[in-house]
């Protein structure tokens, strides 16, 4: 995807407890004017979807864990 920037999407993963806390951080670095409208544009969607996409990787993840302790993988 071209961006008027670079993007940068990334998780970070930390034991807690018996399961895992997962921090998603999404940075845009703007290039030039056009890269700064864009962000300003896109910004307030990214609150609709960055947390629907994290819900569906950890849903998937969830989903294969339980899986993989029904045949015997861990």
């Amino acid at each position: 995807m071209r961006l008027p920037g670079e993007a940068w999407l990334t998780w970070d993963l930390d034991a807690a407890g018996s399961g895992t806390v997962i921090i998603q951080t999404a940075q845009f670095r703007p290039r030039g004017l056009l890269g700064r409208l864009y962000w300003l544009g896109i910004a307030p969607f990214h609150r609709f979807v960055f947390p629907g996409m994290l819900a569906g990787i950890v849903a998937a993840a969830e989903s294969s864990a339980v899986a993989g302790a029904a045949d015997g993988h861990h």
